[in-house]
């Protein structure tokens, strides 16, 4: 069990953010937890230009209170135009450990709630990773996996008949679940109701897309949490890196009442023209978020 909203930590470690210190980040946390958040996210390449730092600021702050939150993080596995390792290597189990061995240790703790394959690209072979998490749930080191990513709904089915292929339930999948994700590639209409008839637990992400959606001038921060909220998901996931931000997250879950299909029509008619061709959700259509793309040296 988890609360309805959870704490994105991608702008941990990032300049210009309350989270940029130890001091902020550890007040955000603090003040997170106490209203009642347990559910953390985070990965091993977040921290703006130092992948690790989110992690590295978390494990300071879940000090004594780690037993509290359920604790999520990543290792990013999209290969898509990088001239980096081939996937043999960069899947192996040795890798594996590796990652989870540093995520470990930056976090300070002994175990990871939820380990998810960050942006895997869909085709690469994955028997060996799967066997490698295998083995790190049967050590102790990691409880559930489950697999993440943002760009197109195809990825998210490609990796679902893999798992399946090869005997394996994912516990969990995160995807974008938004006010403009019903009009252009949608992991709602698409990847959802395959992940719910698997019993795998949907993780919201992409609420606000970063701004970029509340730029559109078509939707108020409450109301896309609100929307969010009313999907059939185990939790909304919003970035937060200040404690205004938090408060607007709490202020939604306090005032949160389903809406009405009268209401979620509302909305998407409102957004449908905005979101017709994903400009507003560049998560989708360009590499705005794509931190691997953009530094493939992160890769080792």
């Amino acid at each position: 069990m988890v609360s309805t909203i959870g704490l994105g930590c991608n702008n941990f470690g990032r300049p210009n953010t309350q989270t940029a210190t130890q001091d902020g980040t550890s007040a955000v946390i603090n003040t997170a937890i106490d209203a009642g958040i347990t559910l953390f996210d985070t990965a091993d390449i977040y921290g703006g230009a130092n992948p690790g730092l989110s992690e590295t600021l978390m494990g300071v702050a879940l000090k004594g209170r780690r037993d509290e939150i359920v604790l999520a993080t990543k290792f990013g596995m999209s290969m898509a135009g990088l001239n980096g390792p081939d996937w043999g290597a960069f899947a192996s189990r040795r890798y594996i450990r590796r990652a989870v061995e540093s995520s470990l240790t930056r976090l300070q703790t002994d175990w990871i709630d939820l380990y998810q394959l960050h942006r895997p690209d869909g085709i690469t072979p994955m028997e060996e990773t799967l066997a490698a998490l295998g083995e790190l749930i049967d050590e102790g080191k990691i409880r559930y996996i489950g697999f993440t990513g943002h760009k197109d709904p195809a990825v998210h089915l490609r990796m679902l008949e893999i798992a399946q292929k090869h005997n394996f339930h994912f516990d969990t999948v995160q995807m974008p679940i938004n006010v403009m994700d019903a009009h252009f590639r949608s992991f709602t209409k698409e990847v959802m109701p395959v992940a719910l008839k698997q019993g795998i637990g949907v993780l919201a992400m992409k609420t606000f897309g970063d701004h970029f959606i509340l730029n559109s001038n078509t939707v108020q921060p409450i109301e896309a949490l609100h929307y969010g909220l009313t999907q059939p998901v185990s939790v909304v996931i919003t970035g937060i890196d200040n404690t205004q931000t938090l408060d607007q997250a709490f202020e939604a879950a306090r005032t949160f009442k389903p809406l009405d299909q009268a209401q979620i029509s509302s909305l998407l008619a409102r957004t449908a023209t905005a979101a017709s061709e994903g400009k507003f959700e560049l998560f989708k259509t360009t590499n705005h978020f794509d931190g691997t793309a953009q530094n493939p040296k992160w890769l080792g």
